[in-house]
C-alpha cells in the first residue's frame, strides 16, 4: 500500500517584535538560512502594526491635566515557504539563530 505524499508543503513563520530593524534583519537571516535549499516559493507578507496608547497622570492628585501618553508597537511579518515535502526544513528553522526580542512561531500546514 503506497502512501500519498504531499508535493507541495508549506510552512507559515510569523515573527513579532517591538524593533522593525530587528524584525527586518531576522527574516534576512530567514532568507539567507533557505537560499541555498531548492524551494518553490517563498514570500515575505508585511502585516498592520499594532499600537497601544496608555495614559498615565503624572499627578494623581493636583493636576487632572497634566498627563503622559506611551505607546507599544507590535511589528509583524510572516513568511510562507512551499516546499517539497521530503525536505527536512523545519529543523533548518528550528536551528536558526535568531535575536532576542524577536517572537517566531513555526506552523506546518
Amino acid at each position: 500500500m503506497e502512501l500519498m505524499t504531499n508535493k507541495n508543503a508549506k510552512i507559515r513563520v510569523r515573527l513579532e517584535s517591538f524593533n522593525h530593524e530587528i524584525l527586518t534583519s531576522s527574516c534576512n537571516k530567514i532568507l539567507t538560512i533557505l537560499q541555498n535549499i531548492p524551494l518553490n516559493s517563498i514570500g515575505v507578507v508585511s502585516l498592520p502594526t499594532n499600537k497601544r496608547i496608555y495614559c498615565v497622570l503624572r499627578s494623581p492628585h493636583v493636576d487632572k491635566d497634566s498627563r503622559e501618553h506611551f505607546e507599544v508597537r507590535v511589528h509583524k511579518r510572516i513568511l510562507e515557504i512551499y516546499y517539497d515535502s521530503h525536505l527536512n526544513i523545519f529543523d533548518l528553522l528550528s536551528k536558526a539563530d535568531l535575536p532576542s526580542g524577536v517572537f517566531y512561531r513555526i506552523c506546518l500546514t
